[in-house]
Parts: C-alpha cells; structure tokens; sequence
C-alpha cells in the first residue's frame, strides 16, 4: 500500500533530502547552494506541487502560447520550511506554465488571509 503526501506536507524532507543528495554527490557544503539553484531554475513546478489550496481567478491572455487557453490561479502553500502565495499560469489539463507573483509568509495564518484577501 502507497501513501501520498502532498509536497507542501513534506517539504522539509523533501529539501533536506535533496540537499543531503547533493552533498554526497558534489562534496559538503555545495548541497545548501545547488539546491537553491535547483529550485529556482524549477520554481513554477514545485511551487504548484506544494500548494494546499487553489482558486481560480480569470483567464490568462497571452500572445505567446497562441491557440492555448490558459487562466490565472491564485494558490498558498508550504516550500522549504516558508509559506507563500502565488498567481500561476495554468493550462486546462492543470499543468503550470509560469507565475506573476509571490509573496512569502512567516505563518499559515498569515497565508491564508493574504490568499482571502483578494
């Protein structure tokens, strides 16, 4: 039997662990710093995957991605131990493409009411 986590659950592990990967990898102390590399150059995609909560808030018009309907998502969640909020680019098929804005929380609390807020 498998069990699933979402990754804003487990995102301690998930950093520490790729943190700790990286370590044996390339040597002490490069981890802390590959990591942060890492997860800029895939922001969008964990930034969705660690969402708790998510609402729609229009479509998305841009000129680039003709002929695909995209919309704007407004998400929070838990990356690396800090809560935020977001506004994603996502397609119909729910897989994200981009983000307009993030802003980072030191509580849930303080995510939640920056997520009702607009």
């Amino acid at each position: 039997m498998s069990m699933f986590q979402p990754i804003a659950l487990a995102s301690d592990r998930v950093i520490s662990a790729l943190v700790s990967g990286l370590e044996i990898e390339f040597g002490p102390g490069a981890g802390p710093a590959l990591a942060t590399r890492f997860l800029k150059a895939e922001e969008v995609d964990f930034h969705w995957d660690a969402r708790v909560q998510e609402r729609w808030i229009g479509g998305w018009h841009d000129t680039d991605e003709e002929g695909l309907e995209l919309d704007r998502v407004k998400i929070w969640g838990r990356l690396d131990g800090r809560w935020f909020v977001a506004v994603m680019i996502v397609d119909g098929d729910g897989n994200a493409h981009g983000v307009t804005g993030r802003r980072g929380f030191g509580t849930a609390r303080d995510a939640r009411q920056a997520f009702a807020d607009a």
